[in-house]
């Protein structure tokens, strides 16, 4: 049980289960079909848990020269190769499933998951340390509408808000570990631009993607509905607390949390706002 705990808690649990979480309400939203539903469930979840124990076991001995108490690995609880190897099993498994869905649904989750493999091997410590970021969670929508009977990608301005929550998501997660991050030799974006102004662009980014969601399905032709707007309002309310917080203390998980409940609150405004998600 200490094992499995630890495992566990190496692969980044919370992330994980709100980018699962994101895609099974995106899934619900273009009605897919109960089965289809699981897998693609299914796939991501294997998915974010192969970019999650990628992350621990390359970090680890950043981990460990930093004291994490956080991080299994760097507390002995569990060792890297065990967690390494965790991160192949659901990488093949991932891979599997997106497979069932079909071969685009397979293309579309090996970008977003190459995105994470690739930040945590080099570009984390770059200052494209967004590009992944913005490809992968720009990519997110159409694992929903790629694993449809008949599949397509999804629009583009429901990707472009993907890509967008993505610089959110990156900026607030990497606020808390900036003064570890440098010890270690890592210096993304957020580190080159600073706490605050890296808080600020993570939040501005959250409130354009509050905007696009509203505005993009107008392209179609679709009339903004009462979820549509209340989800908005809420999203700048999220935006406005959360840059608050960035300007006025040190970072802390909070902002994280702020995004991915903004992430969530996106999904379920694009499943019950009656919008048009397929390209």
């Amino acid at each position: 049980m200490r094992s499995a705990r630890s495992l566990l808690l190496s692969s980044h649990p919370g992330p994980t289960l709100a980018v699962t979480l994101l895609c099974l309400v995106l899934g619900v939203a273009i009605g897919l079909e109960p089965w289809r539903l699981v897998i693609l469930t299914l796939a991501v979840l294997a998915g974010q848990l192969s970019i999650g124990f990628s992350n621990d076991a390359i970090d680890a001995a950043r981990d460990i020269a930093v004291g994490r108490a956080d991080k299994p690995i760097a507390t002995g609880a569990i060792s890297r190769r065990a967690v390494a190897r965790a991160s192949v099993v659901t990488l093949v498994a991932a891979l599997v499933l997106s497979l069932v869905l079909g071969l685009g649904m397979l293309v579309a989750h090996s970008v977003v998951i190459a995105g994470g493999w690739a930040y945590n091997a080099w570009l984390k410590r770059t200052a494209f340390s967004v590009v992944p970021f913005i490809v992968s969670f720009g990519t997110l929508p159409s694992l929903a509408t790629l694993s449809a009977l008949e599949p397509g990608v999804a629009a583009l301005w429901a990707g472009a808000t993907g890509a967008i929550l993505g610089v959110s998501i990156h900026f607030t997660n990497a606020l808390p570990d900036l003064a570890d991050d440098r010890r270690t030799g890592v210096s993304g974006l957020p580190h080159r631009l600073g706490r605050r102004p890296a808080g600020v662009v993570a939040f501005a980014a959250l409130a354009l993607g509050a905007v696009i969601v509203l505005v993009g399905p107008l392209v179609n032709g679709a009339a903004p509905s009462a979820v549509a707007i209340v989800g908005f309002v809420a999203t700048l309310g999220l935006a406005v607390t959360g840059t608050a917080l960035a300007l006025r203390g040190p970072a802390h998980r909070i902002l994280f949390r702020l995004v991915m409940a903004a992430g969530l609150l996106i999904a379920v405004q694009l499943a019950f706002g009656g919008v048009r998600l397929v390209a």
